[in-house]
């Protein structure tokens, strides 16, 4: 009988050894909460390799989904990519980490023409990730005296085959620009307008929608589509019927943020994943990959020629001038809510 407990004994001390090991050289693992094919596959594997980790990777469609999903709980994240308006709300609720730059080496490379107009110009919470400008593309065989504006969807013979970006700024901003305003207005007589006129563009469109609207315009199911430059282009190589243009009206330009939040599981890990991104190699391969333009000055020399000359990537300096960079708002969001919630409901 004794031998028997000693030998179950030794068994389980055993067992319990090689689960203790088990856990002891277990992956570490990063997880990054971001927008769908946003980091190139190869990148993310050659950092795995080199951090002994595994990086698993959950993807929002809009600013507000992933707002929404953290303010009802949602954690474990170590990196998030949002944009630079959503990064100053977060950080104004303190829901991000100062940033150590000793562990970042690399955010020397940052543009600073682009941190020159970035919200946090230190970079003291937040590192640029990725730049857009948001505009329209259409079909060019199927969208008959097309020109850079809003007005085009305003095109009855164009309803049922246009969709707009599922993003109350972006989409209320294009009207606010439809009409000479600020997309940043809080002035609401000219936010009741532009929501009279998204009700309007409403009746043409297809649907509000943020991810598959590229993949419709490739394959032709959407004739003409609001959305950002990097979609886009990813699309273009699918059918060089695709046209983008920056609406002569204005537009957003938009840069989206690598963040830690606050309760980051792996805040060392997340610094070296940010750093590793602003790697000038790696900062062109991401660029190249997923079309949308990593703001590192030091990798625009290792892009292919075809890129460097990309206005939807390079825009002129006449085309930024026409262009704002979505902020938060403060108090005032919630008159933006109230006017989004109205565009919904309206038939």
């Amino acid at each position: 009988m004794k031998s028997t407990l000693v030998k179950a004994l030794s068994f389980l001390v055993a067992v319990s050894l090689v689960a203790a090991g088990g856990c002891k050289h277990r992956p570490k693992e990063l997880r990054v909460y971001t927008w769908a094919d946003y980091i190139k596959p190869e990148v993310l594997a050659r950092f795995e390799r080199q951090e002994g980790c595994s990086v698993v990777i959950d993807t929002f469609d809009s600013n507000e989904a992933m707002y929404a999903k953290l303010k009802a709980g949602a954690t474990g994240y170590d990196v998030i990519t949002p944009s630079s308006y959503m990064v100053q709300v977060m950080h104004g609720q303190g829901m991000l980490q100062a940033l150590d730059h000793s562990r970042l080496p690399n955010i020397a490379h940052v543009d600073k023409e682009i941190l020159a107009i970035a919200i946090d110009k230190q970079m003291h919470h937040s590192v640029p990730y990725m730049l857009t400008i948001t505009g329209i593309a259409y079909l060019r065989s199927k969208v008959s005296e097309a020109k850079p504006s809003w007005a085009m969807l305003d095109r009855a013979e164009l309803a049922g085959r246009m969709t707009m970006l599922n993003d109350m700024r972006e989409t209320m901003g294009a009207a606010l620009k439809f009409l000479g305003c600020s997309l940043n207005s809080t002035d609401e007589a000219e936010l009741a307008k532009a929501r009279d006129v998204v009700i309007r563009w409403k009746r043409n469109l297809a649907k509000f929608e943020n991810e598959q609207y590229k993949t419709g315009l490739a394959s032709g199911e959407f004739w003409l589509v609001h959305g950002y430059s990097g979609d886009i282009l990813q699309v273009q190589g699918e059918n060089e019927d695709i046209v983008f243009a920056v609406p002569e009206e204005g537009t957003s330009f938009a840069c989206d943020d690598l963040v830690i939040p606050k309760d980051a599981p792996d805040a060392e890990l997340a610094h070296r994943f940010i750093n590793y991104l602003h790697d000038p190699q790696v900062a062109a391969e991401n660029t190249e990959f997923i079309s949308y333009l990593c703001p590192n000055s030091a990798s625009y020399s290792l892009l292919s020629a075809e890129t460097r000359a990309n206005p939807a990537l390079f825009p002129s300096n006449e085309v930024r001038a026409r262009c704002e960079v979505i902020v938060d708002l403060g108090e005032h969001n919630a008159l933006y809510t109230k006017m989004w919630d109205e565009v919904k409901d309206a038939r």
